[in-house]
């Protein structure tokens, strides 16, 4: 059981971090994704694409936690943590600099991807996600059985 838990957590993570909200149906443990902020020239188009995923959800209200796309305070505050973490002195200093300033997360990706810590930061951001998701998860259970 922990190990398939563990892989949906993983995949819930992912796809928030991908721009998508998540549902879990916990009784089968489906995970349905849904793009957040996607931009189509057809609102009715994105409905019918996603339309069996909707009529799911709603059918089955009770079933579903929903996962939202993390707040772009929740994104920069996993940024200050994986700074506060860095033992690359110099690189701390510059992405300490980075979050103080304009534009804080596209010269956050900029610098990262130019540095040696780029995979660092991608498993660091991805065990950051995961024990959001984790934590409500276990919220949303506690809450289920009161």
């Amino acid at each position: 059981m922990g190990n398939l838990k563990q892989n949906i957590i993983k995949n819930i993570a992912q796809e928030l971090d991908c721009g998508c909200d998540c549902y879990l149906n916990v009784k089968t443990d489906e995970v349905i994704a849904i793009p957040r902020n996607i931009y189509v020239s057809d609102h009715d188009d994105f409905t019918k694409a996603f339309e069996e995923d909707f009529t799911r959800i709603e059918n089955n209200k009770t079933d579903f936690i929903k996962f939202d796309v993390l707040e772009s305070y929740e994104s920069f505050k996993i940024m200050e943590l994986f700074v506060h973490q860095l033992t690359d002195q110099n690189l701390k200093a510059e992405l300490g600099n980075v979050l103080e300033n304009k534009k804080p997360f596209q010269n956050f990706k900029n610098k990262i991807d130019q540095s040696h810590f780029r995979q660092d930061w991608f498993d660091f951001k991805q065990r950051e996600i995961e024990k959001k998701v984790a934590t409500e998860l276990k919220i949303s259970k506690a809450r289920a059985q009161k």
